[in-house]
């Protein structure tokens, strides 16, 4: 099966790092995808990416590419560009899905063109009249930068008086960002990979919301798969997560992330174009309830770029 493979997907450059605030998860998936192809006898090579990247690629004779970077520069459409001209096939979604994608504000743009359900938000600014936000919108207030992951840089505001201290976290991370409507209930991912959508995994984080800590160091955080949904209601979170997707002109492997209020309505929050690949994360829990292991799932996730 090894030589098999090595002659099927050729030289593969598995990327990651960057130079995005996400660097350091994605060291950890980088290594773990790195691992997964090499045990599965793929001749894959990992690259700490910097500003050198194209020369590298260029000199390397790389058939294709894992991306496994995370942020910045590697997940929001610049790194997929310049794989379009230098004409390397690479795993995830293009140009413009990544773009979208990596931009909440323009994500919810999207949403809310196609129809879907979204969550109400406003926009922030410095000048923003935050008594009338928190009027129309009412508390909480989930405030985000619009164009970071792992949630970075996010708060949940239970009083009028901190939304402005809430904007001026998040605007150090993003020249925009939301106040978005909080959902109060439970919390479901859905990784899709080659079309499918995997099985639901429901999230019961230990603080007020799925955090950078609850994603990446807590052992509190707990996930559920089964997800504890009915057949049907499970299906129709898993086809308005495969809508979203392809809202977004999503392709190749990705994560939409949701909440389920308590009328049983689902709420669509964003996507994820990289997701994590490490031993917190979601995307593999959905393919071991599969019964794919995770080299399986990350020759899966190669097998797109042919």
């Amino acid at each position: 099966m090894s030589v098999t493979l090595h002659n099927k997907f050729g030289k593969v450059a598995v990327l990651y790092g960057g130079w995005a605030a996400e660097r350091p998860i994605s060291l950890k998936s980088g290594a773990a995808v790195l691992a997964a192809l090499q045990a599965s006898g793929v001749d894959a090579h990992g690259i700490d990416v910097d500003r050198n990247i194209i020369k590298i690629l260029q000199e390397g004779g790389f058939d294709r590419v894992f991306n496994i970077l995370h942020g910045a520069g590697g997940e929001d459409g610049v790194l997929q560009g310049a794989l379009e001209v230098l004409g390397i096939p690479y795993t995830g979604c293009g140009v413009m899905a990544s773009a979208i994608s990596m931009d909440k504000l323009m994500t919810k743009r999207v949403w809310a063109g196609a129809g879907l359900p979204t969550p109400a938000y406003r926009v922030l600014t410095a000048d923003t009249d935050f008594t009338a936000v928190v009027a129309e919108l009412g508390l909480p207030l989930m405030v985000k930068p619009s164009t970071e992951g792992s949630s970075i840089g996010m708060s949940k505001v239970k009083l009028a008086d901190d939304l402005a201290d809430a904007y001026r976290k998040a605007a150090e991370c993003s020249a925009v960002v939301i106040a978005e409507q909080w959902v109060t209930g439970a919390e479901y991912t859905a990784g899709i990979v080659a079309g499918e959508s995997f099985p639901l995994i429901r999230l019961e984080v230990p603080g007020e919301f799925y955090d950078y800590q609850a994603k990446y160091i807590s052992n509190d955080t707990r996930y559920f798969c089964p997800c504890g949904l009915d057949a049907s209601e499970e299906q129709a979170m898993q086809s308005l997560a495969q809508q979203a997707f392809a809202a977004v002109g999503g392709r190749g492997w990705g994560r939409v992330d949701m909440m389920r209020d308590a009328q049983g309505h689902a709420w669509l929050i964003e996507v994820n174009t990289n997701p994590g690949m490490t031993d917190h994360s979601l995307v593999p829990m959905g393919a071991r309830a599969l019964g794919m292991d995770f080299n399986a799932l990350v020759v899966r996730i190669l097998e797109t770029t042919l």
